[in-house]
């Protein structure tokens, strides 16, 4: 092998004028939500340390760096031997910034790390063919069908997605442009080249099955069996330990170390840093970086102090709460309607539910107390998520964490009478009403994330009401051919309505109005695009029951449906031109369904 060439290199010089590839035989690009939301939430999180408002952006060299490890080149041609699942994955953020910054010169800084002209020709960093088409979509923010695309394909699309979803609200506006450069010039690598290919390749080789370090995971189960006496009880519980780790690595790789963070964090955790500058990390900080060490140091804090402990510990305590979490996620990505809220919040991507959920559950309670406890919880979550995001406020991990960790600690182990007791009240007392941000909400770069789940839940509500066999995931999966997207009822077309409406600002703004929208599958919401109401209104009728309720003939022979108006008192009526005036009565109908779909009272039912 001839002499390797590692040098130091931020963000900023890896993109600058340099083109990639990645050769046909290189894995696909295969990260996913977990991998994209780790890392926007380690980046932010790392900036958010150090950014202040009374900063300039002449202080962000000062700001701390962050090492995103190294990337294995080839000498002659740029092909990522290792390092494609980062660089793809950044290049999606650099594209989500340049849709964000407001500032041209900025916007056109950020373009051109990732899409520039060299010898004669404008491509993009990552220089590879069947992606071309896709990325060139998300650069000109358009949409972009992915049926029948390569698996990289599909994956760009969706984690692009999935940026657009989770950014936190605290890193937009002015600080956007502060984490820009942050990200820009103190995100560092180590460009590692090699003059031949297969250098590249023993390079990689040697990196990742070489001299392998233990995981967190398995320094913890070092720590804990080591303290076990008995050597036939720490053969059973070493046993017992594998089979879990299998178990849980079987549903995703890194299932063990997300499943043990929850667990420590919800059973145990006692502090958390504080939000200002400099703050001293808690245990749910230390938990999150080194789980392992933090049982080692606070292992009396929770009743380790002889073989006995640890034995119960394992063959207890980690098993009875691995089967708990395993199931979280078996309903997190199929629905079960008798646990159907943990897949509402999973849609919703709020991932600090099993967190809460674990909390709530006390080793010695039954499975009956448990099932109870994961319904209640799970159920508290969704009215908790849906109250604060029809009220316009951010459930972001890094802006709610420090609110879910203080709930965390307060529903820590208690009975089922005294949490249903406190969760209620909790919501009782909370300054976000559903119904009150319903009457207001509309579509808009925030709400866009959740409207889907939204009208997609009541559309079912309705369905289960009067016998539909439609089910919530028809509405919501991303997986099937032809998904449901958002659909406005008035067409884009602001000259057809002047005689309502004195500004096109005031016709968007109506146009956009929670009670103007539907959910429609795609094919048709494209096709029904530009068609003036009265047309739609008839091709509504052959659509699901919140869209054919605009067509009078819903309301002929419909007797369950009929009943179900009867039922709630709600003021349901055909529209024959959906007017302004349509729109605030629709806007007020809505807020009822909400009002219906998501009542704290559901949580006294579920404690019996």
């Amino acid at each position: 092998m001839k002499k390797i060439d590692g040098t130091p290199k931020t963000l900023r010089e890896l993109f600058t004028g340099v083109k990639y590839t990645v050769h046909y035989y290189q894995r696909e690009y295969m990260w996913g939500k977990k991998q994209i939301e780790e890392l926007i939430e380690d980046l932010t999180s790392e900036f958010l340390e150090y950014y202040s408002e009374d900063n300039s952006l002449k202080d962000v060299p000062s700001y701390g760096h962050y090492f995103m490890g190294s990337i294995v080149l080839t000498d002659n041609e740029n092909a990522i031997i290792d390092g494609q699942q980062r660089l793809t994955s950044l290049t999606l953020l650099l594209i989500y910034l340049y849709h964000n910054l407001e500032d041209g010169e900025e916007k056109a800084e950020v373009l051109n790390l990732f899409y520039f002209r060299k010898s004669g020709e404008k491509s993009f960093n990552l220089n590879v063919e069947e992606r071309e088409e896709c990325l060139k979509a998300l650069k000109n923010d358009e949409s972009f069908d992915t049926i029948d695309k390569p698996e990289s394909v599909r994956n760009i699309y969706r984690n692009y997605e999935y940026i657009e979803e989770i950014f936190p609200e605290e890193v937009k506006g002015q600080a956007l442009l502060f984490f820009k450069d942050w990200l820009l010039d103190n995100l560092d690598f180590i460009r590692i080249i090699t003059q031949a290919e297969q250098d590249a390749h023993k390079i990689f080789v040697s990196m990742n099955d070489r001299g392998l370090s233990l995981t967190e995971t398995e320094m913890l189960k070092g720590y804990l069996l080591s303290e076990i006496k008995d050597d036939k009880e720490r053969n059973k519980c070493n046993d017992m330990w594998k089979q879990t780790i299998l178990n849980l690595k079987e549903l995703d790789k890194d299932n063990d170390l997300t499943f043990i963070k929850n667990w420590l964090r919800a059973q145990f955790a006692a502090s958390i840093r504080d939000t200002k500058k400099d703050a001293v990390p808690g245990d749910f900080d230390i938990i999150g970086s080194a789980f392992h060490k933090w049982v080692r140091e606070n292992s009396s804090k929770i009743g380790l102090y002889k073989s006995d402990n640890y034995e119960f510990f394992i063959k207890n305590d980690f098993i009875k709460f691995s089967k708990v979490y395993q199931r979280l996620l078996k309903y997190s990505t199929e629905f079960d309607k008798e646990y159907e809220h943990v897949y509402y919040n999973a849609n919703n991507n709020f991932t600090l539910q099993y967190q809460l959920i674990l909390a709530s559950i006390d080793p010695k309670d039954s499975e009956e107390i448990v099932n109870k406890k994961i319904k209640l919880v799970s159920c508290f979550i969704d009215l908790f998520v849906i109250s604060r995001v029809f009220n316009f406020k951010t459930v972001d991990y890094s802006a709610i964490k420090n609110r879910v960790f203080d709930l965390t600690q307060q529903i820590r182990r208690l009975s089922i009478e005294e949490l249903a007791e406190y969760l209620f009240n909790y919501l009782n007392k909370s300054e976000f009403e559903v119904k009150e941000g319903a009457r207001w909400f509309y579509l808009n770069g925030f709400t866009k994330r959740y409207m889907l789940n939204i009208i997609s839940r009541m559309t079912n509500f309705i369905d289960q009401e009067i016998g539909l066999t439609y089910s919530f995931e028809d509405y919501v999966s991303r997986d099937i051919q032809n998904p449901c997207d958002i659909e406005h009822v008035v067409a884009d077309h602001f000259n057809q309505h002047t005689e309502e409406f004195e500004s096109e600002e005031s016709f968007q703004k109506y146009r956009n109005k929670f009670g103007s929208l539907l959910i429609l599958p795609r094919d048709k919401n494209r096709s029904y695009k530009d068609k003036v109401y009265e047309e739609k209104k008839e091709m509504y009728f052959s659509e699901n029951i919140l869209a054919r309720s605009l067509n009078e003939k819903c309301y002929q022979n419909n007797p369950q449906f009929l009943k179900f108006i009867d039922k709630y008192n709600l003021k349901f009526r055909p529209i024959e031109h959906f007017t302004r005036q349509a729109i605030v009565e629709r806007q007020e109908l809505y807020t009822e369904l909400a009002e219906i779909i998501w009542n704290n009272e559901k949580l006294l039912e579920l404690k019996q």
